[in-house]
């Protein structure tokens, strides 16, 4: 799975070399990642021990999974920023009324409008367009560049590193 991991992040880079639309996608993921958090937390899959499980839980968990597997340390901190952000969705929007729907609206419509902007700068479309499982990698690209600002995980930086000339424009 690393190997299949590290060739994503590899074409996720080479769509996202300038730092303008990385900082757009800082801006944009998150909101969109909340949106949808919002909406899959209004589909109710069943209840356990009184506790309702919704699509949000189940499809966090299948997240986070594959980026444990794939990198530990991305895994560790997309589940202490995903958990919270769950939590601050269902709270942002706890019913799908009308409140509700706009404020999905306003940050999943927003959140693409900063990363298109982002791919102006860029002068490159998005990643997702040559391969829809590049918007689940969204997430751990921007944990990876930000642990790679911060001189961490360099063997990680390495190995994308290597590969992101196949996926050049």
């Amino acid at each position: 799975m690393k190997e299949f991991f590290i060739k994503q992040m590899a074409m996720y880079s080479a769509y996202h070399m300038d730092g303008r639309n990385q900082l757009t996608h800082y801006i944009g993921v998150p909101s969109i990642v909340v949106s949808l958090f919002m909406a899959f937390s209004w589909i109710d899959v069943f209840a356990t021990n009184g506790m309702q499980v919704t699509f949000a839980m189940i499809f966090i968990a299948i997240i986070l999974m594959f980026y444990l597997f794939s990198d530990l340390l991305i895994g560790l901190i997309a589940a202490a920023v995903f958990i919270p952000l769950l939590k601050a969705s269902t709270y942002l929007a706890p019913l799908p009324d009308l409140a509700g729907w706009m404020w999905f609206a306003v940050l999943f419509v927003g959140g693409w409008i900063f990363q298109l902007v982002g791919h102006v700068f860029e002068g490159r479309k998005p990643a997702l367009l040559d391969n829809l499982f590049q918007i689940f990698m969204a997430p751990s690209f921007l944990i990876a560049e930000a642990l790679f600002h911060l001189g961490l995980h360099r063997g990680l930086k390495e190995e994308i590193g290597t590969r992101v000339g196949e996926y050049a424009a």
